[in-house]
């Protein structure tokens, strides 16, 4: 099979305002990296946030700890934080620790 590197956009409530109106966690799945921060930066400039995220920090961020954090306040209050992480679609069978049957 063929593998394929996707990326998980996960858009997690956080800080006390979260205890006050109960959010899920809300996750997107994209394909190619410059439509998921196209769409990101997007949805972040239509809702009224500025937006700090740009392409080339995303993707050393990716490279050299496997996921990209942004947090947003609000007058010194967390609202939210978006977590990017590379996820890997058909990865590569292994035995599962299982060894041969004995004879």
């Amino acid at each position: 099979m063929k593998q394929q590197l996707i990326y998980e956009v996960a858009v997690i409530p956080i800080g006390s305002l979260n205890t006050i109106r109960q959010k899920e966690t809300i996750f997107n799945y994209f394909s190619n990296l410059s439509k998921c921060l196209d769409q990101l930066k997007t949805a972040l400039a239509i809702n009224g946030w500025d937006s700090k995220i740009n392409y080339t920090a995303v993707y050393r961020s990716l490279k050299e700890k496997g996921k990209f954090v942004a947090e947003f306040s609000l007058a010194g209050n967390k609202i939210f934080k978006v977590m990017i992480t590379s996820r890997t679609i058909n990865p590569a069978l292994t035995m599962l620790g299982i060894e041969e049957k004995p004879k």
